[in-house]
């Protein structure tokens, strides 16, 4: 008798139930979102009026009201789509979050949804494929792409307990459990390597975890077995521990849903490798300089862009055997 399906969750719905388990004791903690809705939403509003505000489609007002709020003591988590809470609100975002997180406590969480392709039929205007990048350029704001629901979910607590700016990279679609099973790993950890492996290791975030698991069933399928890391805490990252655990292989592969080679997650694995002295090799793999334009679901997509599971393996293949 064949195992059942994986049950499927979608990150938002577990941070949102957090949120709602929370506001019972959290008297100072508000949800604000940019006219984008949420079945628990609906709780919220109607069990806690006071704490929740819908300031409409305004992402730059949401960062606003959210930062105001913060000022006073509040926890805001303020809920948008990737694509716009990233870039329309970004002057917001620098001003009123990274720039004041230097001289006070600024404790705003943007929920961002729809990370990399998880709009992917509504084109280059909904994908989320900058937002890694510009996160990271801004100093002092936290920066958090889980791979599953069940990281979304730990994040809470640790959202409510470190009182800086922070940006939560979710996905748009439902995505089945990594960490059920692994209910040691902590948020502070930033990474989990998921597979060990010899000579080559993926490094991997968000939902390309799930593509990365697959290209490892595939290697396994042919006798290789190269390593996974699953990167969830960009910033603030425990650089010298990423670097112990790569520092057992000879290459290094990344793979993420975003640009690279414009200041991502590539160039942040990369930017310790250098430092670090290892000399290993390092290939990228996500979309660069390009929009894309090309329409289809997203495993089409990523076919086009070689970003596929078994894209993945057969580079895996070729490097095991270099």
């Amino acid at each position: 008798m064949s195992a059942p399906p994986p049950v499927k969750k979608a990150m938002r719905d577990t941070f949102i139930g957090k949120t709602l388990e929370a506001m019972a004791s959290e008297k100072n903690l508000y949800f604000l979102s940019a006219d984008f809705g949420a079945p628990l939403l609906d709780r919220i509003r109607k069990e806690y009026p006071c704490n929740f505000i819908n300031v409409g489609i305004a992402e730059q007002n949401l960062v606003s009201v959210a930062a105001g709020l913060a000022f006073e003591g509040m926890t805001v988590h303020a809920y948008a789509i990737s694509s716009f809470l990233a870039t329309r609100a970004f002057e917001q975002v620098k001003i009123n979050l990274s720039l004041h997180s230097h001289v006070r406590e600024v404790n705003v969480n943007l929920v961002a949804v729809g990370a990399g392709l998880s709009y992917d039929i509504s084109g280059p205007t909904h994908h989320g494929l900058e937002d890694l990048s510009v996160v990271n350029s801004l100093p002092g704001i936290t920066l958090f792409s889980p791979s599953d629901w069940v990281l979304a979910g730990k994040f809470h607590a640790y959202a409510l307990a470190h009182k800086v700016p922070k940006y939560l990279r979710l996905e748009g679609k439902p995505v089945p459990a990594i960490y059920d099973a692994r209910p040691e790993v902590k948020i502070e950890d930033c990474f989990c390597e998921l597979q060990r492996g010899e000579d080559v290791c993926v490094v991997s975030t968000g939902f390309m975890t799930h593509v990365a698991l697959e290209a490892m069933r595939l290697a396994a399928a042919k006798g290789l077995k190269p390593g996974l890391v699953d990167l969830f805490l960009l910033k603030p990252l425990d650089g010298a521990s990423l670097m112990r655990t790569l520092g057992r292989y000879k290459k290094v592969v990344t793979i993420e849903e975003g640009f690279i080679g414009a200041g991502g997650m590539d160039a942040i694995v990369s930017g310790l490798v250098n430092a670090s002295g290892l000399g290993l090799k390092i290939k990228s793999l996500g979309f660069r300089n390009k929009f894309v334009f090309e329409h289809g679901p997203r495993e089409y997509l990523h076919s086009l862009y070689g970003l596929d599971a078994g894209s993945l393996a057969a580079l895996l293949e070729k490097e095991l055997a270099a």
